[in-house]
């Protein structure tokens, strides 16, 4: 009874992670002016509901890892078909997001295009397109006057913005933070969110934010997912300019676990997996963790190009099953001990799934008692390893491994 209670959501703590978060982006904000306290703050109006989308974690691709501002539609066609050909969009992978420097000008009413050399066809028609191959379609704008590329941001045409990506049938936005001077972070999300919700399409909407403005306390009925930090690249950990590796930005998501559920999830960022600065063993703990954390699974490699080992991580239906699990509980580490962690997420029909991590490098064995996953310690248990695909010898109290240098072993504990 003291584990279920102890993983229940009543158990938030009041300002979780606040100090750890408030100092993971280097970009500095001008000071935001004290708000009237008359107002109501918009994440706290009585009459504001969620919007009912991403049930479960999104998952897709998005451009910016792999191509930034070197995007174009015939890149985003390829990867449309790449998706379909790879087995990707039955594996669950749906959106297909274009990020940031797709944007032209605003014509002479103040409505946006598109570039007209990247994607001469425009936007609507690779949306189409994208839809015709049994996906979803993402754009990419920011809550300032300009985009982090220096494009047309949304400040002052959010509703005009809203109705044409809803007239070009966009089923995602990824709105950043850049440019935004003294904006409130909440009111703006919140103005863009209801300005989406007024043009009467299902439009999932991810809050780029950062995690300067601490998302997590707000951004429930605002938002489907919010940034919990700066960008990650595509390094095993470290501080890179604003940007972090995997390990650092793990740490910051880590204990935020209570805040996310079906319908508003934290954002540890997209995925690096493929790109090709980490091994294929960190990058099948990149992915475990993040599958286990209830991430957004948003790919940011070449997928049209994309080697058997990437294939084989991001294809593994089994530890996608795990990110995708109804009862949208974030994973969480429940012991540490120098380099050896046990991290462990509650599925739907009283299983767990459980990842012994080494973050060390060499071997380590690391072992998870019954009592961290909140059974009996006489409970005989089955046991499924989801990297090798196959069934393990039931046991009773403990499950122990060998966990390799920077990798993982993950599986799924069923009573």
């Amino acid at each position: 009874m003291a584990m279920r209670v102890a993983w229940r959501r009543a158990a938030w703590v009041a300002g979780l992670a606040g100090s750890l978060i408030a100092t993971s982006v280097a970009s500095a904000q001008d000071a935001i002016p004290a708000p009237d306290p008359n107002t109501i703050r918009p994440s706290q109006d009585p009459g504001r509901t969620a919007n009912g989308l991403a049930k479960t974690p999104p998952m897709g691709w998005n451009s910016w890892n792999k191509f930034g501002c070197n995007i174009n539609e015939k890149i985003v066609r390829d990867v449309a078909d790449a998706m379909v050909r790879s087995g990707m969009r039955d594996a669950g992978y749906r959106y297909v997001v274009i990020d940031d420097c797709w944007h032209g000008v605003r014509d002479a009413d103040g409505f946006i295009t598109a570039d007209p050399v990247k994607f001469p066809s425009g936007i609507k028609a690779l949306a189409d397109y994208v839809h015709s191959r049994g996906l979803k379609f993402g754009i990419y704008s920011d809550a300032g006057r300009k985009t982090c590329g220096g494009r047309p941001g949304s400040q002052g045409h959010e509703f005009q913005d809203a109705l044409t990506y809803a007239r070009w049938g966009v089923d995602y936005l990824k709105y950043d933070w850049c440019n935004t001077g003294t904006r409130n972070a909440e009111e703006a999300y919140a103005l863009m969110s209801d300005a989406l919700r007024s043009t009467g399409r299902d439009i999932v909407f991810s809050l780029c934010e950062w995690g300067n403005n601490q998302p997590w306390l707000w951004g429930a009925k605002i938002g489907n997912l919010w940034r919990i930090s700066g960008d990650i690249t595509d390094k095993w950990e470290g501080k890179y300019g604003h940007s972090w590796g995997m390990l650092n930005i793990l740490d910051m998501a880590e204990p935020l676990w209570p805040y996310a559920g079906p319908g508003h999830w934290n954002d540890p960022d997209m995925l690096e997996v493929g790109n090709g600065g980490m091994t294929d063993a960190q990058y099948r703990s990149h992915f475990s963790l993040w599958a286990l954390m209830a991430a957004p699974l948003i790919a940011g490699n070449d997928i049209a190009n994309m080697d058997e080992a990437t294939r084989a991580i991001l294809l593994n239906r089994e530890v996608i099953a795990i990110n995708q699990d109804l009862l949208g509980i974030q994973g969480r580490r429940v012991w540490r001990d120098g380099n050896r962690e046990v991290w462990v997420k509650p599925l739907s029909g009283g299983g767990r799934a459980v990842i012994l991590f080494n973050r060390g490098d060499a071997p380590e064995t690391i072992a998870v008692d019954w009592d961290a996953l909140g059974y009996p310690p006489g409970l005989k248990a089955r046991i499924r390893d989801l990297w090798q695909h196959r069934d393990l010898k039931p046991v009773a109290g403990r499950f122990s491994a060998t966990v390799p240098a920077h990798g993982v072993v993950m599986v799924k504990v069923q009573p």
